[in-house]
C-alpha cells in the first residue's frame, strides 16, 4: 500500500474516474468537491467502467481545501478553464509534494510552475473516453491510458524522480495503465494532432467522432489539421535542438495512426463538445489557440487550425451569451 496522501483537484470525468481507482487499489485519496459535496458526502461516488465498476460508499470529500489534510501529490484534473482559480484550490502541501497534471493543451505546466517548484511538476497526457454523467456518477466508456512524463522548464527531455518513479507505480497498481515518457513537450504535441481536429470539429460539426469519420471531406480536414500540428511540432523541436537530431519529430504517418484508431473507436461525443452542449467555457485556448500561437512565433502557417479557431471563438461567444440569459 502506498505511503502517499492524494489530492483530487476536479472530480469530474478523469478526477472522478482516477481518483476512483486509486482508492480502490488501498492509497488515501482526498477529493476536492464542490457541486457534488452533499451528493457524495451521502451516497459516494460510483464508476460505471467497461473495465469494472466501482462504487465507493465512503468518500473523503470536501469542499474547502484549506479543510483537507496535507498532501503528498496533487493531481489536478480541472479543465483548463478553470485553471486561474488553482491558487485558491491547493490544499496544503507536505515537503516535496508532487503536482500531477491531467490536462489536455499545450503550454499547461509552465502556469503550475507558478504554484510548486518545476522540479516538481509531472504532466499527464489521459486516453480515455470518460464523460461524467450525474452528481458524483462516472461512465468510463473505452481506453484509460495515462502518459506521464517530468516537466523541464527549458523544454528538454527530462527523466522521472525516484519520487515521481513512485507515483507511477500507485497508478499502476491501481490498474492504470502507464505509459513513461521523458519527452513530455513532444508527448503534448502528439496528443495535439487528435485533439485539435476532433475537439474543434465536434463542436463546428456538431457530431460524434464516428460522425466525423463517415464523411470524406471531414476527414480531408481532419487530415490537415493533423498536418499542420505534426508541421508546428517538428519546427519547435528543431529550435529546441542544437544540432541535427531529428528524433523528436514526429512521423507524418501518425496522422494515419491516429485515423486508424479512431476509425475502431466507440462513438464518442468528445468533452469539448460535452462542455459546448452544457453551456460551459471550452478549452479552446490551451487545445487550439496556444499550438496556433506557438506556431505563429515559429513561423510555420497553419490556416487550417486558424480557421477552426475563429469558429469555434464565435460559437463559444453565441454559447455564452445564450446561457447566461
Amino acid at each position: 500500500m502506498s505511503a502517499k496522501r492524494y489530492a483530487i483537484i476536479g472530480t469530474g470525468a478523469i478526477g472522478g474516474y482516477y481518483g476512483a481507482r486509486l482508492q480502490q487499489s488501498g492509497c488515501d485519496v482526498h477529493f476536492l468537491l464542490r457541486s457534488d459535496y452533499d451528493h457524495v458526502k451521502h451516497h459516494g461516488l460510483v464508476v460505471e467502467s467497461v473495465d469494472g465498476d466501482i462504487t465507493l460508499s465512503q468518500v473523503n470529500g470536501y469542499h474547502t481545501p484549506a479543510n483537507m489534510p496535507p498532501v503528498d501529490v496533487v493531481v489536478v484534473a480541472l479543465k483548463t478553464t478553470q485553471n486561474h482559480l488553482l491558487p485558491t484550490l491547493m490544499p496544503p502541501l507536505n515537503d516535496g509534494a508532487l503536482l500531477v497534471t491531467l490536462q489536455n493543451g499545450l503550454g499547461i505546466e509552465e502556469a503550475m510552475a507558478q504554484l510548486v517548484p518545476p522540479e516538481h511538476i509531472m504532466g499527464g497526457l489521459c486516453f480515455i473516453c470518460s464523460n461524467k454523467v450525474g452528481p458524483g456518477r462516472i461512465h468510463h466508456l473505452d481506453y484509460g491510458k495515462i502518459q506521464l512524463g517530468a516537466y523541464s522548464a527549458t523544454g528538454q527531455q527530462q527523466e522521472l524522480t525516484t519520487t515521481m518513479e513512485a507515483v507511477a507505480n500507485d497508478f499502476r497498481r491501481a490498474k492504470i495503465p502507464i505509459d513513461v515518457t521523458n519527452d513530455l513537450f513532444v508527448a503534448r504535441w502528439r496528443k495535439l494532432v487528435w485533439n485539435v481536429p476532433y475537439n474543434g470539429l465536434s463542436v463546428v460539426l456538431n457530431a460524434t467522432t464516428n460522425e466525423l469519420m463517415a464523411n470524406g471531406a471531414v476527414k480531408s480536414r481532419i487530415q490537415a489539421l493533423m498536418g499542420e500540428v505534426i508541421n508546428a511540432a517538428n519546427t519547435w523541436t528543431d529550435r529546441q535542438t542544437t544540432n541535427t537530431d531529428r528524433s523528436r519529430h514526429i512521423p507524418l504517418s501518425f496522422a494515419t495512426d491516429m485515423l486508424e484508431a479512431t476509425a475502431k473507436m466507440k462513438p464518442y461525443r468528445t468533452s469539448m463538445k460535452i462542455d459546448f452542449d452544457e453551456g460551459r467555457p471550452l478549452e479552446v485556448e490551451a487545445i487550439l489557440g496556444n499550438p496556433m500561437r506557438a506556431a505563429a512565433e515559429l513561423g510555420v502557417a497553419v490556416p487550417e487550425m486558424e480557421k477552426l479557431y475563429g469558429q469555434i471563438r464565435q460559437l463559444s461567444n453565441k454559447n455564452a451569451a445564450a446561457h447566461s440569459r
